[in-house]
């Protein structure tokens, strides 16, 4: 079924989820394939396009685990967002870290990079949200991330520092 985007002018969006997998002060993104939607589209975080019958946490596990080869654990959610460029996209962000696998890559990535959190605009040829930036740059670096709590509660915006600081 061919969608006709511009008859709607608001509500119906392309969804994806992302993981920003963080471990031992990197994160991990991955060099795109050509993409016939994002034609500038080059490195991004891992993730797809949820699936109808799985919830948007088990269809982004599985989309990370083709692309990358690891199982991760998802932490939460961190943030969503439409795009200047694209406006009819929207993607989900999660916080995730690797909990098995040996990264390589797989689906549509030609390669993979673990990088600095505060590095990931110089990869990325699609704007990043600044408050995804912010987000990056709190994340510690020095040492491993560790986090017990599983909660699916996105952190208000006045609250990352904060909960940043407690990671």
């Amino acid at each position: 079924m061919k969608i006709d985007w511009k008859s709607f002018d608001r509500g119906v969006f392309l969804v994806n989820c992302l993981a920003i997998v963080y471990k031992d002060g990197r994160i991990l993104i991955g060099k795109r394939e050509s993409d016939e939607y994002v034609k500038e589209l080059t490195w991004t975080f891992p993730g797809g396009r949820p699936s109808y019958n799985k919830t948007l946490e088990e269809s982004l596990k599985e989309e990370v685990l083709k692309k990358t080869n690891l199982r991760i654990r998802i932490i939460k959610l961190i943030f969503a967002r439409n795009y200047p460029e694209k406006p009819v996209f929207m993607s989900l962000y999660y916080l995730a870290k690797p909990i098995g696998g040996e990264e390589k890559p797989g689906e549509k990535f030609t390669e993979i990079k673990w990088i600095r959190p505060t590095d990931v605009t110089e990869y990325f040829a699609t704007s990043v949200d600044p408050y995804i930036t912010e987000f990056l740059s709190k994340l510690k670096e020095e040492k491993q991330f560790l986090i017990e709590n599983n909660t699916n509660s996105p952190p208000k915006k006045d609250d990352c520092s904060e909960e940043m600081q407690n990671m």
